[in-house]
């Protein structure tokens, strides 16, 4: 098949400086080949989870319907597919009503088994009877759950053989299911914070949020502040409760998040943003600028990310104003934000976190 004969370079549009990481790894290629080896043509194909572009690129003929839950892999696929000059597709998210009916789904697993599973269940209702799901994974990061989710949906659940240290499950046979709500509630200071499967920390609030939460330093001067990096808007929100009178801006790369901090925090002076980088904002433009940043990126540690993210807050802050940011000691951020910022002020550190407030 003509798929087997292309060739794309995949490249990585995530600031890594490791060269030895990919665009793609085995369990990708093994759902290309699987997919390929069923000699078949779906009506209406869907692709989650492609973090790159690597499926996107190498099915792009059956125009399938790319479902993304991060602002990121939507630039990093569109940057692939004009790199090789091929025409963009469809996108859409895990939140939303397709208008056609999928007949085959390719799943690239994710880290989340809560994300996992409402892929599954966007799937089972927006598909035909014999739908059948493509999944794949590294062997490595096998769990039994993955096998109880599948078969909540599914009547039919099948493991491949392994294959470069990766496997497949295949889903056929859905079952007839209730929608769910997809939204989990996490209580924190007489708040119940609601959220979608997928989110950051899905059993309790993350314990670093809560650490910089406690110990956050507000001036009644900070009229514009930047909730960077937002989850389900518990910062902002939080922030928000003590400067009622200030201008809040939420920012996320997951879409699933922005979605989740509008279900939490509302009000004229309340900006949600879907975005990975700070672009849309000027030069000094906020007051406060506050984060719990993030490091994980799937199985994977990338710091290259966050003190991109630094620099951009660098930017955008007055004068005057303060970045307030919550990490892991083994980061030892404090090397990097020194070659950004004039003033590192450690606020608060216990065994394992460190908050940092920086200044120009």
């Amino acid at each position: 098949m003509k798929i087997q004969e292309e060739k794309y370079q995949i490249k990585r549009y995530d600031l890594s400086e490791d060269k030895s990481l990919k665009g793609w790894n085995a369990a990708d290629e093994y759902l290309l080949k699987a997919f390929i080896s069923k000699e078949i043509n779906p009506s209406h194909l869907s692709i989650y989870n492609d973090r790159f572009g690597f499926l996107s690129c190498y099915l792009h003929s059956y125009d399938p319907m790319l479902v993304l839950t991060q602002k990121s892999q939507e630039k990093s696929i569109e940057s692939n597919l004009a790199a090789h000059n091929l025409p963009l597709l469809s996108c859409s998210t895990p939140l939303s009503s397709l208008e056609y009916r999928m007949d085959f789904a390719i799943i690239k697993i994710p880290k989340s088994l809560a994300l996992f599973q409402l892929f599954l269940e966007h799937i089972v209702h927006n598909s035909t009877e014999d739908i059948t799901v493509l999944c794949g994974f590294m062997t490595r990061h096998f769990t039994p759950k993955l096998l109880k989710i599948a078969a909540e949906y599914f009547n039919s659940v099948e493991q491949s053989k392994a294959l470069k240290k990766s496997r497949l499950l295949v889903l056929s046979e859905k079952k007839e299911v209730l929608k769910k709500d997809a939204i989990t509630s996490l209580a924190y200071n007489n708040q119940n914070y609601l959220q979608y499967w997928g989110v950051f920390s899905s059993g309790h609030i993350d314990y670093a949020t809560q650490f910089l939460l406690t110990n956050l330093e507000l001036k009644k001067t900070d009229e514009c502040i930047l909730d960077l990096a937002s989850g389900n808007g518990i910062i902002g929100s939080e922030v928000f409760k003590q400067l009622p009178d200030s201008e809040i801006h939420l920012m996320d790369d997951s879409n699933l998040a922005v979605s989740s901090a509008k279900l939490n925090i509302k009000g004229e002076k309340i900006h949600h943003h879907l975005n990975d980088n700070l672009s849309i904002f000027a030069d000094e433009y906020f007051d406060l600028i506050v984060s719990n940043p993030p490091f994980h990126f799937e199985y994977e540690i990338n710091i290259q990310v966050p003190i991109q993210l630094f620099k951009e807050c660098y930017r955008c802050l007055k004068k005057e104003g303060n970045f307030q940011l919550v990490a892991n000691k083994h980061l030892n951020y404090k090397v990097h934000l020194e070659r950004i910022f004039k003033s590192i002020q450690i606020v608060s550190e216990n065994n394992k976190f460190v908050i940092y407030k920086c200044s120009k």
